[in-house]
């Protein structure tokens, strides 16, 4: 009986103490950066027009992230990076359409023709690399 209780206690220590590693964060421990969803960059935001069919919203796009049955007319692109538990960007942007055709879009991009920006993937290559 006195065998059987140490070998429990034995192993409800180490479980403990497995679980308690997971709480610490080590210095010098690499995190790898993880990009999840669709890259959503100012250049494609510019090229998206009212009136474009849902073809070729995906064309200039992609295919989206989330496509909910209950909307089939809401499109939404998200975009993540992460390195460890810390949020590097997060972003998010959303297309309707009616009768197949781009009506509207909302999110962390407007369209801007005159002054486009540079991709944000390019910079998050550089955040994951340094």
């Amino acid at each position: 009986m006195r065998n059987k209780f140490i070998s429990f206690l034995f192993l409800a220590m180490l479980g403990l103490l497995l679980n308690a590693c997971s709480y610490l964060k080590f210095p010098g421990v690499y995190r790898i950066a993880v990009q999840q969803g669709n890259i959503i960059d100012q250049k494609k935001v510019n090229q998206l027009k009212m009136g474009m069919s849902k073809r070729q919203v995906q064309f200039v796009m992609g295919s989206p992230l989330i496509n909910d049955a209950f909307h089939e007319d809401r499109w939404d692109y998200i975009y993540q990076v992460r390195r460890g538990d810390e949020t590097l960007r997060n972003r998010r942007f959303t297309v309707y359409f009616e009768d197949d055709k781009l009506v509207r879009h909302e999110g962390d991009y407007e369209p801007n023709d005159a002054n486009p920006e540079e991709d944000t993937y390019i910079e998050d290559a550089e955040q994951m690399e340094g």
